[in-house]
């Protein structure tokens, strides 16, 4: 690691040799959750899709035998009110409490509402526009804001509650207009997936000042009974949930309506139950949502988030497996944050802005600090001083669980002092914005992230409507410490997928070492044989590092490297070794707001040989 190797090609046997150093301690120092800190992986450790990923250990809250009765009877379809009061008529619709929002909105969004306009990632659109029937379809990230009713919170945010009510009561009394009953069943339009349903019900419960306090009369029990009749219909359909974080969002309006509405207590059992169960179906052992989406799992955090608040309303606590679960969920997501605290761009996600991941991670109450090895969710993080590492290191996820899945396997970013060096482009899951729908599945693609690919084919199938197919089904990994002389240190991850075996008959394994100083990042791509007779002929690949924003770019002399200026002033040098060509070409980011900013991609490439090739190249800030 010495710095005589900047003004040379890195030697690859340089990396081949590093396994032979000792395993060592960890190099984070305590960057793990507080309390379950994590091993190092077994060497040669297989990481299978969907692999141990249920928690089993996660039961219905203790309660009475009277109380299970009652549950079971309300599962059965026996009313509420039967069961609470059956000697009396049914208490009319109303709200039991008011509930404190605990995660405020986006300003900006909430005045573009004041002025006429849903404010969706750069686009603004109409209120008077808008098919509130879903007849005619929008934009896919429009179409869940405007039937989630997630809105509710901006127009809360951006002036006080007498000046947005009015906005709010027009919307609402339009979408009602539109949705005057329920369908008999999910699927009927985009208002009426669990999904949306689920998260529509509780964001009404958590805002129902905006909605419920104005002088109409008429307006007031058409809300209130649209709660009701939306409760109903989720009793009857959250099991016909579009998928595992679309049913946790219908048991989620399902215990806020037991809470917050009359005769209740039959239906706030039946759903703690039902939400216990979806949650442990929906969350591995490590605390990853099985989309392996940053995105999935702040939308988990967020729907518990919201349902405590319910909660503290009615002055009862939630269950215990519900803040345990919350526990699960946070230090992963910290995983996969930057120096700045701003999200990567993972599995649809985009480089989300730290002041709003801050806010949710404050809102949870849980303090904890990043894993650093994800294992069933699949991601692993290094940190070095002021540099950090992100590596996708398992499969995508099973098609089942995918919303925006992407073949991203052994893609990595890296930051230093929170300035973004290398990332991927995100944002596939915000195409419909700025980010035009065209665009989506080539978000989603490998070429868009990055590491290697080969003759422009993805290392898993990528197909419509967010789905995966077949491609990477494992993933071998290897993680440990090196120790070299003086003290001097890095860690040092191999991984290696089957993505390519069958249309090419070659594994894809890549190196990464860290120095412990975060200055120096060295990689090796290699592509392996996988039978014992290689097939014959060549085939093109390109290895991509998609650069940050800001980062300003250009060619060495010798074509074999590159320097790269960063906005804070810092500069680095990057070299290739081996075979392959390097240049330079415009790429796509996808910014904290979700929208498109131009950046570009440093691409070794070229064609090499079935019977393989190794790859070596080097980042490393100068000065």
């Amino acid at each position: 690691m010495s710095d005589a190797a900047l003004s040379s090609r890195p030697a690859p046997s340089d990396l081949a040799d590093a396994p032979a150093m000792p395993l060592g301690a960890s190099d984070e120092g305590g960057l793990v959750s507080d309390a379950a800190p994590e091993e190092a992986p077994a060497p040669g450790e297989v990481v299978e899709p969907g692999r141990a990923l249920a928690l089993a250990d996660f039961a219905p809250p203790s309660i009475k035998a009277g109380e299970r009765l009652i549950r079971l009877a309300y599962r059965l379809g026996i009313p509420g009110s039967t069961l609470t009061a059956p000697l009396r008529k049914a208490a009319k619709p109303r709200l039991l409490a008011t509930v404190t929002n605990p995660l405020p909105g986006s300003k900006v969004a909430g005045t573009a509402l004041r002025a006429g306009h849903f404010l969706v990632h750069g686009v603004k659109s109409p209120i008077a526009q808008i098919d509130f029937a879903g007849a005619a379809r929008m934009a896919p990230p429009l179409e869940r804001v405007v039937h989630s009713f997630a809105w509710l919170a901006d127009l809360e945010a951006c002036a006080p509650r007498e000046a947005v009510a009015g906005v709010a009561e027009r919307i609402m009394g339009a979408w009602l207009a539109a949705n005057p009953k329920p369908p008999s069943r999910p699927g009927r339009g985009p208002a009426w997936t669990v999904g949306n349903a689920g998260l529509r019900e509780l964001n009404w419960l958590v805002h129902a000042p905006l909605i419920l306090s104005g002088q109409d009369k008429v307006l007031r029990a058409k809300m209130l009974a649209a709660l009701s009749d939306t409760a109903r219909w989720l009793d009857k359909n959250v099991g016909r949930a579009e998928d595992l974080l679309g049913e946790v969002a219908g048991w989620c309006g399902i215990v806020a309506a037991g809470l917050l509405l009359p005769d209740g207590k039959p239906r706030r059992l039946f759903g703690e139950a039902g939400l216990i169960r979806a949650l442990g179906e929906l969350v591995g052992d490590d605390g990853g949502v099985l989309s392996r989406s940053p995105l999935g799992q702040i939308e988990a955090i967020t729907l518990l988030v919201r349902l405590r608040a319910c909660y503290q309303a009615v002055r009862r606590d939630p269950p215990q497996a519900l803040e345990a679960i919350m526990g699960l969920l946070v230090p992963p997501l910290l995983a996969l944050t930057h120096g700045d605290g701003s999200l990567g761009s993972w599995q649809g996600s985009w480089a989300m802005d730290a002041q709003e991941l801050a806010a949710l991670v404050e809102a949870s109450g849980v303090r904890t600090r990043p894993l650093r090895d994800v294992r069933q969710w699949g991601y692993q993080r290094v940190v070095a001083q002021k540099g950090i590492v992100q590596f996708d290191a398992a499969p995508p996820p099973l098609a089942k669980h995918a919303r925006t899945g992407c073949a991203s396997t052994l893609a990595f970013e890296f930051s230093h002092a929170g300035q973004r060096l290398v990332v991927n482009c995100g944002g596939s899951a915000c195409a419909g914005g700025l980010i035009p729908v065209r665009l989506e599945q080539g978000l989603r693609a490998t070429a868009a992230h990055s590491t290697l690919v080969l003759d422009d084919a993805n290392s898993t199938a990528v197909l419509i409507g967010g789905k995966i197919g077949s491609g990477v089904s494992e993933v071998d990994l290897d993680r440990r410490t090196l120790i070299g002389e003086k003290n001097a240190g890095a860690t040092r991850i191999e991984a290696s997928h089957n993505g390519y075996v069958g249309r090419f008959g070659l594994t894809h394994r890549r190196i990464l070492i860290l120095r412990d100083d975060g200055t120096e990042l060295r990689g090796e791509d290699l592509l392996i044989p996988a039978g014992r007779k290689g097939k014959t002929g060549k085939v093109g690949f390109a290895i991509r590092f998609h650069l940050g924003p800001g980062v300003e770019v250009g060619l060495s002399e010798d074509g074999q490297g590159a320097g790269l200026a960063l906005g804070d002033g810092s500069y680095w040098q990057f070299r290739i070794g081996g075979e392959g060509q390097l240049a330079i070409e415009e790429s796509l980011w996808a910014d904290g707001q979700g929208r498109p900013q131009p950046i570009q991609q440093l691409v070794i490439q070229g064609l090499v040989s079935r019977g393989g090739g190794t790859f070596a190249w080097l980042l490393k800030k100068m000065g």
